[in-house]
């Protein structure tokens, strides 16, 4: 199959780079019994970026197995003295070992974030170049972050089948001695700022001066050089305020007007030469909790969730190719939803750069591990941070969830370490990015969080009604309801003054296919389906208590036949139906933001679409 994937890192893009997506030699290792290139056996070939146990990446095995090894030749470019080579890795599940040209470049532990290497000094002076991985993943480690990885042989209950080795794209880019490393960004709304902190990497010297050029809707908003200290810029920037409402919205970024502020961002050398040069972007918007509400851009905002697991029939948690992620932000918002949970997986960045330029809000989840010792809090923490790192630049990301229903903490009433370790890594979320809300165990047994997450799969639009019923007392509410027969809050947290969202439920299955039979209540034809449906959400709808809901789930996955989708994303009843049950009827002014919408994403399309020939025309992926 031909796939096109888009640039891998959409918030620090560089006009140089080669993508070694493709076919690569590649070998299971059962036993993890071979430590170094010299001793495999090369018997196969793989379909990178494609997980073995996948049918896009050619070997299609679901077993059990230790490790794997990868294998390929790519050609280098020819470097100045003053240029470097760097190969990039967007994830691989889950421990790495990285050789180029027989010499280690990289270790990398962690299934979900990126790493990288310079190879620059590993190159061979002419010919083609070799790089080898080696990937340890043991099955039945329920001590690392796996999300829905299934530990039995076969998928089960909510589990899927597992990914194993390299699953997104691995490129090189040619990159100066001084380099851009990292762009962060974030806004202030009441001061109408920009914030910027930018950090280099290479031989940083002085005087370096950065230059950053902000604009929107084809004008320059801000063009202004700072002087690089202790190889970082930390700085407001400072835009002229509008004044007049109308200008000021539509500056702002939201689920209905997503609009990005594009940055250039130029290193200069004290002797007036350019160096380095990056494109990326950023938005002005606000996330706020007042009261119960949920508050976006100074205005109360119903959060309309789907759960969205990431998961297609031939590629696993890969996306086929760019368009596949951005069909899938399309659907969501042709549902009805203004947002998503992703639920147990850190997505492609490429996901979220779709979120971003169309317009989805996005809660973050971290994939749990599924017991609780020394070991699993320190990688979870690690991988955490280093997903945080990566993700907290884009303005679709609303709300961090660092764990889910009590996974890997299982014993929170009666453990006191594990409530600690949930409070330990909310105050840590909190502290990394305090610009965002933290639900620090979504579902049930809250002892840390900005948002009381719920989780409540009754089918009963009566009883979902006069459970959450505006006029119920919240302390029956918080102490003698236990939807999944769990407690929704420990320790005497009432919680009752903060947004409610129901953000699990429904999990009705109907499918045609008979293996895919997995679902919380069951309708047996697509009428029946879509007649409850509608009278869930609207029963859903109507509940001022709650902040917002998150029906469960997008899209069938494996034997889970409880989305709105089936597994190829074909609608279950028709998308306007679904949309209609989800948000009620349009208003007037609704209408017309519709129109004006899908006009916006028609340009955006065909932006989208120049740009990436002219980028193509210049520097073509390879494999």
């Amino acid at each position: 199959m031909t796939q096109t994937f888009g640039y891998p890192r959409p918030q620090l893009e560089r006009a140089d780079w080669t993508c070694l997506n493709g076919q690569w030699d590649f070998a299971l290792d059962p036993e993890a019994s071979w430590m170094v290139p010299g001793d495999v056996t090369w018997n196969a070939q793989i379909n990178v970026p494609f997980a073995p146990e996948t049918a896009a990446s050619g070997v299609a095995d679901t077993g059990f197995y230790l490790a794997c090894w990868y294998r390929r030749a790519f050609d280098a470019p020819q470097l100045q003295p003053n240029e470097r080579l760097i190969l990039h890795f967007g994830a691989v599940d889950y421990a790495a070992t990285v050789w180029v040209n027989d010499q280690i470049v990289v270790r990398h532990e962690g299934g979900y974030t990126p790493f990288q290497a310079d190879i620059t000094r590993f190159l061979r002076p002419s010919g083609p170049q070799s790089v080898v991985v080696r990937v340890e993943d043991d099955p039945h480690d329920l001590a690392k972050p796996r999300g829905k990885q299934d530990w039995l042989l076969e998928p089960h209950s909510i589990w899927y089948p597992r990914t194993t080795g390299i699953w997104q794209t691995v490129w090189t880019e040619r990159v100066p001695a001084t380099a851009i490393k990292s762009v962060h960004w974030t806004s202030n709304l009441a001061r109408w700022e920009i914030g910027l902190d930018a950090t280099f990497d290479g031989v940083v010297r002085d005087p370096l001066r950065l230059r950053v050029k902000l604009s929107a809707h084809n004008m320059v908003l801000a063009d202004d050089t700072y002087s690089v200290v202790g190889g970082q810029v930390h700085r407001q920037i400072a835009l002229s305020d509008p004044g007049i409402d109308d200008y000021r919205n539509e500056l702002l970024w939201s689920h209905m007007q997503p609009t990005l502020i594009q940055a250039e961002l130029q290193l200069w050398g004290g002797r007036g030469e350019l160096i380095d040069e990056v494109r990326s972007y950023t938005a002005i918007r606000e996330i706020a909790l007042q009261g119960d509400r949920f508050v976006l851009n100074g205005r109360p905002t119903q959060l309309r969730l789907v759960l969205d697991q990431g998961y297609w029939p031939e590629t696993g948690i890969t996306a086929p190719d760019d368009e596949a992620l951005r069909r899938d932000v399309e659907l969501a918002k042709a549902m009805g939803f203004n947002g998503v949970r992703k639920h147990q997986k850190i997505e492609d960045p490429r996901y979220l750069y779709w979120a971003d330029t169309l317009g989805l809000l996005v809660w973050e989840e971290m994939p749990s591990a599924y017991r609780f010792t020394k070991q699993s809090v320190e990688r979870l923490q690690r991988e955490w941070i280093a997903a945080l790192d990566r993700d907290m630049s884009h303005p679709c990301i609303i709300a961090w969830v660092p764990f889910n229903e009590s996974w890997g903490v299982p014993n929170l009433p009666e453990i006191r370490e594990q409530r600690h370790y949930v409070q330990a890594l909310y105050h840590l979320t909190k502290t990394l990015d305090p610009t965002r809300p933290v639900i620090g165990n979504d579902g049930w047994e809250s002892v840390a969080t900005d948002i009381v997450g719920i989780h409540d799969y009754d089918d009963r639009p009566e009883q979902i009604s006069a459970r959450y019923h505006a006029e119920n007392d919240m302390s029956r509410i918080f102490t003698r309801e236990r939807p999944g027969g769990r407690l929704l809050t420990l320790e005497g947290h009432t919680h009752a003054d903060q947004p409610i969202v129901l953000s699990e439920f429904g999990g009705i299955a109907f499918s045609d296919d008979p293996n895919a039979t997995w679902g919380y209540s069951r309708s047996e034809s697509a009428q029946t389906f879509a007649d409850q449906y509608t009278a869930l959400l609207e029963a859903v709808r109507s509940l001022k208590l709650l902040a917002g809901f998150c029906y469960t789930q997008f899209s069938d996955t494996y034997q889970e036949s409880n989305g709105l989708l089936y597994a190829d994303r074909r609608p279950k009843f028709p998308l306007e139906q679904i949309a209609l049950a989800t948000r009620g009827p349009l208003t007037k002014l609704q209408e017309m933001m519709e129109r004006d919408w899908r006009e916006r994403m028609m340009r955006v399309q065909q932006r989208q679409e120049a740009a990436h020939q002219d980028r193509a025309d210049g520097h073509p992926e390879v494999g």
